[in-house]
């Protein structure tokens, strides 16, 4: 076993994780909850970028049928970019579980 070309591979597979990592920290995913109501963009980072509420669902008396939707909408924007990232950290890994990715 060549260890001088094992620490190449591994040094160019960590250059290639950051770059991903960098790349998906600006892509963004999209979740809509309550039948398209509530509109969240967020990036794979985590990062929540945009909230779009439909006027028809604002009613002063029940703020906490809003609230839940909205907190719906960032949850599963999170999850989705989360799913994104995870794929494509697996696709430069082959599959292998390396900690911290």
């Amino acid at each position: 076993m060549n260890i001088a070309k094992l620490m190449k591979q591994a040094q160019q597979m960590q250059a290639g994780l950051a770059a991903k990592q960098e790349e998906l920290s600006i892509q963004t995913v999209e979740a809509s909850v309550g039948g398209g109501k509530v509109h969240v963009i967020a990036t794979c980072a985590g990062e929540v970028l945009a909230i779009k509420i439909d006027p028809s669902v604002i009613d002063p008396t029940d703020a906490e049928f809003l609230e839940e939707l909205v907190l719906k909408g960032v949850q599963e924007a999170i999850s989705k970019g989360k799913e994104k990232s995870a794929a494509e950290m697996k696709k430069l890994t082959g599959g292998m579980n390396i900690p911290g990715i």
